[in-house]
């Protein structure tokens, strides 16, 4: 009888100090933030893949992903390290980084421009020069514009001749309903798939085929003293992320199905459209020369130089300052 209360009380014991010690591994994760660029879609599931799978916790972090009020909001909170990391564009951050705004990009989440000149096909335009005296809508942005004239200039129209009328955010209205000619700061994973999937025949010029560098679209952004800081802890969130998304390449579907489970109540997914997305995206995140997120210093000059000469940037950048990888190639 003892010998069973003793077993028992052993037993017992065993459970609460499990449970004690499971508690305590939890308490111990370093908690991280990080800004998504808009709503969640499929240009995150990486990001969801990981914390479902639990990888996060393996490198000992708990991760808290948030959306931004306005698409300035997370190149500005990662500056100020109210958050930990954001999702931001290189253009974007080499523009910040002219106003001393002290960010830093990490790796490259995207590798290969979206954007382009988006066009109705039945709208008698074959290349850029043919937006001559036409109307493009663009979403009241420098580098759009700057992308246009390079583009139409390159290709030997005259970018005064072409109308630029800013559409904000409702670029596939103001195109389905041929308010506008063309858009430009459209990307091909979104805005393309939607007009297609609503039966609109719309294609594009790429931007590299007209004398625009091709850019890393979505990069990871740190503030300055956060990196200096916290190298470590960033490195074990690119870790997780990067088994992520082996994940999501090898299973599409399933990492669609994650990203499902996170959706915003006020944002929600088209499951069609999301497919396609990232079926655009899969490719444009890779290149088999360089580990996930590589970094390469000549898209960073080129794209600089280019800003520059284009007059957004009044004063050359440092490229090479402006990023620094977070992993070795």
């Amino acid at each position: 009888m003892k010998k069973r209360i003793m077993f028992s009380f052993i037993f017992i014991l065993t459970i609460l100090i499990g449970c004690s010690n499971t508690k305590s591994t939890s308490n111990d994760l370093e908690e991280i933030s990080i800004m998504l660029d808009w709503y969640p879609n499929a240009v995150h599931s990486a990001i969801y893949m990981a914390e479902e799978k639990g990888y996060f916790e393996e490198e000992g972090l708990k991760v808290k992903v948030e959306m931004p009020a306005d698409t300035n909001d997370p190149l500005k909170l990662a500056a100020t390290g109210k958050v930990d990391l954001a999702i931001s564009y290189q253009t974007q951050l080499l523009m910040s980084r002219a106003e001393d705004i002290p960010v830093v990009s990490i790796a490259a989440l995207v590798r290969h421009s979206l954007d382009g000149i988006m066009y109705l096909k039945d709208n008698g335009i074959e290349s850029p020069k043919d937006l001559v005296g036409k109307n493009v809508g663009y979403p009241s942005s420098s580098v759009s514009e700057a992308i246009l004239k390079t583009m139409v200039e390159h290709d030997g129209g005259d970018a005064n001749d072409v109308k630029l009328t800013d559409v904000g955010w409702d670029l596939m209205p103001s195109l389905a309903t041929k308010n506008v000619d063309a858009l430009v700061g459209a990307y091909v994973n979104h805005e393309l798939v939607l007009l297609e999937k609503e039966g609109y025949d719309v294609d594009m010029f790429p931007l590299t085929d007209y004398g625009v560098p091709d850019n890393y679209e979505l990069i990871l952004v740190t503030g300055e003293d956060t990196l200096e800081k916290k190298e470590e802890v960033l490195l074990k969130f690119w870790q997780a992320l990067t088994k992520g998304q082996e994940d999501v390449k090898n299973n599409p579907e399933e990492g669609l199905e994650v990203l499902f489970n996170n959706e915003n109540d006020s944002f929600p997914l088209d499951r069609d459209v999301e497919t396609e997305s990232l079926n655009v995206l899969l490719p444009l995140m890779d290149d088999p020369s360089h580990p996930f997120g590589y970094q390469e210093e000549k898209v960073w000059k080129d794209v600089a130089a280019w800003l520059h000469q284009t007059g957004i940037l009044k004063e050359e950048v440092d490229a090479k300052s402006a990023f620094k990888n977070i992993i070795s190639n």
